[in-house]
């Protein structure tokens, strides 16, 4: 493995833990040539399913998009890169329990909307917007609406948006979301 900083192939382990749930070992690994130390991460790699998109395309299931969504909702919050990549290892969990070979984007893009219900309610209606693609204000005002009515409530994150039998999203109505 590479230092980050100087490139240099040459390190060792210095320290090694297991997260909190077991499923991934943190390293702490100190270069031989520049001597400054960096972070990696070791997990098992799984057969990852195909996400199928809303017009049908399939790709792989790339963690890594979730992370960068993630980020971008949180932009300029109090949301912390660990409480983002607990918040993407709960929605890849959630993937790999599901245990099919494909699972819909909405899916995932419900998961994410839940996750960050709870994290961080400006985050929340970010991505909602982006997701959602609200077609008019009035779309959008009822969102924020129904995110007021839940905070006064004392309830907790909304439920994730089902789907139609075709993985389709639904609009609040119960019709298949264009």
């Amino acid at each position: 493995m590479r230092c980050p900083f100087c490139r240099h192939r040459g390190n060792r382990v210095v320290d090694s833990r297991l997260s909190g749930d077991g499923a991934m070992i943190r390293r702490r690994r100190m270069c031989a040539a520049c001597k400054r130390r960096f972070t990696t991460y070791e997990r098992v790699e799984e057969s990852a399913p195909m996400v199928v998109k809303k017009d049908n395309r399939r790709e792989p299931f790339d963690r890594a998009k979730i992370v960068s969504g993630l980020k971008k909702a949180c932009e300029k919050r109090p949301v912390s890169m660990e409480t983002i990549e607990q918040v993407a290892d709960r929605i890849e969990a959630a993937v790999a329990e599901q245990g099919g070979r494909e699972v819909a984007s909405s899916v995932i893009g419900g998961a994410i909307m839940h996750e960050l219900h709870r994290v961080d309610q400006v985050a929340y209606v970010r991505f909602a917007s982006v997701y959602r693609s609200f077609k008019d204000i009035d779309e959008f005002m009822h969102e924020l609406e129904d995110l007021i009515r839940l905070r006064k409530e004392g309830g907790g994150a909304p439920p994730a948006p089902a789907g139609d039998k075709k993985g389709e999203p639904v609009s609040r109505k119960g019709e298949p979301a264009s």
